[in-house]
């Protein structure tokens, strides 16, 4: 998980390219009534637009409190991390999903008077998939690939860390 500005940034910006891009096609499937090989070009359009509405839901509003609103509930000192992982997850679907929908209604549905309608439909078909999404592939596979980026930075610092308390660096 992130421990500083910077990584939080390159956190968000995976979660962030895995979680819209997959919506985007999921909601590109339904327009069509179908998955074809072209959904995923065409989900590259939506992107450059849908993409930083997220990060700055995501990074700015959202990551902040579903960690507290998480926090609620489970107690990263005390609880079993996957718990922990599982709460904030969740909690950012439900601050997430909901604000996003809206944002795609209001750009891509001309929803004209049924407005509320559209985006209440949308926010319940994108709902299952995002959660399920963020749950079972985008999460762990975003922190794996996290995992790997700075590994190499963590173990580096504990090496240094580890030096220092037993003098080397000291004297």
């Amino acid at each position: 998980m992130p421990k500083n500005k910077f990584q939080e940034v390159v956190f968000t910006i995976l979660m962030v390219f895995v979680m819209v891009y997959a919506m985007i096609c999921y909601n590109i499937s339904l327009n069509i009534r179908g998955m074809t090989n072209a959904v995923f070009l065409m989900a590259f359009h939506e992107l450059v637009i849908m993409g930083p509405a997220a990060f700055v839901l995501d990074f700015f509003f959202f990551g902040s409190l579903s960690k507290k609103l998480a926090f609620r509930v489970v107690n990263p000192c005390q609880d079993r991390p996957i718990f922990v992982i599982l709460a904030i997850s969740s909690l950012t679907v439900c601050l997430m999903c909901p604000s996003m929908s809206l944002i795609a209604t209001l750009l891509f549905k001309n929803a004209g008077s049924q407005f509320v309608a559209v985006w209440l439909q949308t926010t319940a078909m994108n709902f299952p998939m995002a959660f399920f999404w963020q749950i079972f592939f985008a999460g762990p596979l975003v922190r794996a690939v996290f995992g790997q980026l700075f590994r190499e930075k963590e173990s580096q610092v504990l090496k240094e860390e580890e030096a220092y308390l037993e003098g080397g660096a000291a004297r």
